[in-house]
């Protein structure tokens, strides 16, 4: 017992004995992957938990590439991955469990309330290194960025056509409350991190801010509303061997039964 606790460093958490027949030796089911997702997953096996006390799950983050790389290693049961599958990764089973979307954060008490693409892009090139060079006060601009490996930085490459070598950071990080942190702690800095986890950290008062991309505003309502321009499915991946097995997570992590803590995790259900 004390072994297996020891092995997951963010979570573990009791799901069905009726599901006792998907899990490893010692009723263990891990999950690995996106830090978007993790929180989610935490939540939703907590409720498991309650009603079917039985089955252990291991929650552990670590980037949406570690979510694939795991499963197909066999490391972990099933991948979180926050991005649309790719056409290499169609030897994996993925099943959408919410949609989210990227924003860029501030402090807030920067008083530039809008970025266009144009500016965005020369921050994170390192054209534009203080705040004045994009319409704000002067002040030198902290570029935050994500890791390698981590999905909301391919997304943000993807949407504003840029290389992994065109970024010029100050400050690396990885998963989204390091972001949160980072900028949060810095009035100069700027990032991109899940619209869900900054809005929730803006809606308790953490100093940070969202801002809109082309005109919209950054928000769970834009992106359920698919006004948004930077959103991305929420992907639970197993290997096809191991989906009937899986089945009873999978199924029970994308049911109606789990709305109200996607929404309260500030995600949109996916399902109509």
């Amino acid at each position: 017992m004390f072994f297996h606790r020891a092995l997951a460093f963010l979570l573990v958490l009791s799901m069905a004995p009726g599901f006792a027949a998907a899990a490893h030796a010692g009723d263990r089911i891990v999950v690995t992957g996106s830090s978007t997702i993790a929180p989610l997953m935490a939540e939703i096996g907590k409720r498991y938990e309650k009603l079917h006390p039985g089955l252990r799950i291991d929650v552990q983050s670590g980037g949406s590439t570690r979510g694939v790389t795991d499963v197909r290693a066999g490391l972990s049961d099933i991948g979180m991955v926050s991005r649309a599958m790719t056409a290499g990764e169609s030897d994996l089973l993925a099943y959408e469990i919410a949609r989210d979307g990227v924003a860029i954060i501030l402090h807030r008490d920067n008083p530039l309330t809008e970025l266009s693409n144009r500016q965005i892009v020369d921050i994170y090139t390192g054209r534009a290194t203080d705040w004045a060079d994009v319409g704000g006060k002067p002040g030198k601009i902290t570029v935050v960025n994500k890791a390698e490996g981590r999905s909301t930085l391919e997304l943000f490459l993807a949407h504003f056509g840029l290389g992994v070598r065109d970024i010029v950071a100050h400050v690396v990080i990885g998963d989204n409350q390091q972001g949160i942190k980072t900028v949060s702690a810095n009035p100069g800095a700027i990032g991109y991190v899940s619209i869900g986890t900054a809005e929730f950290e803006a809606s308790v008062g953490t100093p940070v801010k969202l801002l809109g991309l082309e005109g919209v505003p950054a928000s769970v309502a834009n992106v359920k509303n698919g006004t948004y321009p930077l959103s991305r499915p929420l992907n639970l991946v197993v290997r096809p061997a191991d989906r009937e097995r899986l089945e009873p997570v999978t199924s029970f992590a994308r049911s109606a039964d789990v709305d109200d803590i996607v929404a309260d995790q500030f995600f949109v259900p996916s399902h109509p």
